[in-house]
């Protein structure tokens, strides 16, 4: 997953919900050395009794902002859906490089 473009996670879900599982995958994909780098990460935890739904939140430094539905995507769609974006970014920092 790239993550290099990614400025701002943030992310609500009750973590003994089996429909939060995309929600705690996806934070387990990003690097350890994420916030030094810059990126702010918010987690909110639910308690056990309550009916939320999971969310996810992502800002990329274009200002794109993307509002994922963890309980419905998987995490295969999570991650293809933020790398979409995030290979459009790296298509044009490569452009701007060369």
């Amino acid at each position: 997953m790239i993550t290099r473009f990614i400025t701002e996670v943030t992310t609500r879900f009750n973590p003994f919900s089996a429909r939060a599982k995309s929600a705690r995958l996806f934070l387990s994909f990003l690097p350890p050395d994420a916030r030094a780098n810059g990126m702010s990460i918010t987690t909110q935890l639910l308690p056990r009794t309550s009916t939320e739904p999971s969310s996810l939140h992502v800002k990329f430094k274009d200002g794109k902002e993307m509002k994922l539905n963890c309980e419905e995507m998987g995490i295969k769609s999570v991650v293809e859906e933020v790398d979409r974006h995030s290979r459009i970014l790296q298509k044009q920092a490569d452009l701007n490089d060369s």
